[in-house]
């Protein structure tokens, strides 16, 4: 393939060349990269790029998806199995539709969400101004301690009870301490939200990642 790549467009060649060898030379630590098998790019690179497959498992909306339809479902059983979970959706591309999912599946436009500022370590979906979430949803953002650079927890709680967030993204992107999930569940009930594990953080309990966010509504019992 990178010989048929080469000879039809030599300048992209280079510059996939060129990002290769950058990416080799440099650790990366962002949470949504990974540095991927060659198994996981020849999956990628194969002829399943020629497919489109809107819908799900036995309810597409085009001809052709035998085999799209015994991967995806493969896939999922895979996800449930790995999480111990009873359903596992396999399609979101990024973390970005993944928060979509889930805000969709717990709130309504309009409603109040709170989430970590952008500079403060926080992602784009979490309410940031410069994000559709924060024209979808009234957004209300908290921030680190200035002096410590961690979480300051009562004034987070007084920003809860103060705009009454239908839910609280307790998450980072950016952000290296451990992250106190107990605190913002408490927070979270206080106030009648939900409550977000969203991105790769540290807790007491090891990592959440967006892969594996569980939703809690802390009203009720659990609902993931």
């Amino acid at each position: 393939m990178a010989d048929a790549l080469e000879q039809y467009d030599p300048q992209i060649y280079e510059l996939i060349r060129q990002e290769q060898a950058r990416q080799s030379g440099s650790i990366r630590l962002i949470p949504s990269e990974n540095y991927v098998s060659k198994a996981v790019m020849l999956a990628s690179a194969s002829c399943l790029t020629n497919k489109y497959a809107e819908g799900y498992p036995g309810r597409r909306y085009y001809e052709g998806q035998q085999v799209t339809d015994l991967i995806e479902r493969m896939a999922q059983e895979r996800v449930k199995k790995i999480f111990k979970a009873d359903h596992a959706n396999v399609q979101p591309y990024s973390g970005s539709i993944a928060n979509w999912a889930a805000y969709l599946a717990l709130v309504n436009p309009g409603d109040t969400i709170m989430g970590l500022s952008l500079p403060h370590g926080g992602h784009l979906t979490h309410g940031w101004k410069v994000s559709v979430t924060s024209r979808i949803f009234s957004s209300v953002q908290y921030t680190v301690n200035p002096d410590t650079g961690r979480f300051d927890y009562d004034k987070i709680e007084q920003l809860a009870k103060k705009h009454k967030p239908k839910i609280i993204i307790s998450g980072a992107t950016a952000y290296p301490r451990e992250i106190d999930f107990e605190i913002f569940g408490q927070i979270a009930k206080d106030v009648g939200a939900c409550q977000r594990y969203s991105s790769r953080c540290r807790s007491r309990r090891g990592w959440h990642t967006q892969e594996s966010r569980t939703l809690r509504r802390h009203s009720l019992d659990h609902l993931t």
